[in-house]
């Protein structure tokens, strides 16, 4: 195929530019959008994340996205989430009271008072499964985070596990649906390799 059209979603959260960048470094263009035909038309979406639930969730529907993104992936379309947009992708969350999107079942929680909240900083990732997106990311690699929130384990689209005093589901995956919790424009090398796999997922 041609260049891929890449579209990252714009909620009026921060961090975007970081993402536009790491595509950018793989060789690739992404169009930071708030357009509809630009969403349903590119080739792949990235739902990155920083801010609060509520918040995201009422820019999406403000915009008229929540809609287009699932019918994008429920049609097939590569979706990458990050962060927030892991936690965006279920049903509810302990951050606010307006609903997620709903494509995977479960509700946000906060972590516990036993840990320093929010959770920043490098920690472990353990991958479960193999998939597309974790392809040549060895086992246990250390990833960027910074979140109050997580996402519990037991989703049987779980991908990978971190230990942050409790542990918690770090990524998920199912066909063309990825999402992880922890920043891959942050985590140096991995995190490009990471976003070179999404890509390739893109493009064959």
């Amino acid at each position: 195929m041609d260049q891929p059209k890449v579209a990252i979603v714009d909620y009026e959260a921060g961090n975007l530019r970081s993402v536009q960048k790491a595509i950018e470094f793989c060789g690739y263009i992404a169009n930071i959008t708030t357009d509809l035909d630009e969403i349903n038309n590119c080739d792949g979406i990235i739902l990155p994340g920083q801010g609060a639930s509520d918040s995201a969730i009422s820019k999406l529907n403000e915009f008229g996205l929540s809609e287009s993104i699932k019918n994008q992936i429920n049609k097939g379309k590569p979706f990458l989430g990050i962060c927030l947009g892991l936690q965006l992708l279920f049903e509810s969350s302990e951050e606010g009271d307006l609903l997620g999107l709903g494509l995977i079942e479960g509700r946000i929680e906060k972590f516990p008072e036993v840990s320093k909240v929010p959770h920043i900083g490098w920690n472990q990732v353990k991958f479960n499964q193999n998939h597309p997106i974790n392809q040549g990311l060895p086992d246990e690699s250390n990833f960027y985070f910074a979140h109050s929130y997580f996402a519990a384990t037991g989703s049987k689209y779980q991908l990978a596990t971190t230990d942050y005093g409790i542990q918690f589901c770090s990524a998920i995956a199912v066909d063309n649906l990825v999402a992880v919790q922890f920043h891959p424009e942050k985590s140096g090398s991995l995190g490009l390799r990471l976003y070179k796999n999404f890509l390739n997922m893109i493009i064959t």
